[in-house]
């Protein structure tokens, strides 16, 4: 994990009820370099993770429920049998914020454990 994700991690998602501008192209371009295969897509970032089986990735999924209720930030989860797809965006904003992130690198970090 690299030094960007790391200081991801140790964060805690910032409540957004709008009112703030969401992160520029450039932006999300210098923080997609620290969140390793998470993709800029459609107005979200996005990963897609692949797995061995049905078992390892509904376990993924119930931890990314997990992490997203501890940080109240709520990604759209698309569930197959070996692949689940990531997608975050911040609703109030309508647009990327640092709380996609810190949930993309805590996602990452999942397998570091």
């Amino acid at each position: 994990m690299n030094t960007t994700a790391q200081d991801l991690v140790r964060k805690k998602c910032k409540p957004c009820e709008g009112g703030v501008d969401p992160m520029t192209d450039v932006q999300i371009g210098h923080m997609l370099k620290g969140v390793q295969g998470w993709e800029y897509q459609g107005g979200m970032i996005r990963k897609t993770y692949s797995f061995k089986d049905y078992y390892q990735t509904m376990a993924f999924v119930n931890a990314t429920a997990w992490v997203s209720h501890r940080e109240d930030h709520h990604p759209d989860i698309t569930v197959g049998y070996n692949k689940c797809d990531v997608a975050y965006m911040t609703h109030a904003i309508n647009g990327i914020s640092e709380n996609d992130f810190i949930c993309a690198a805590k996602l990452d970090a999942l397998f570091d454990i």
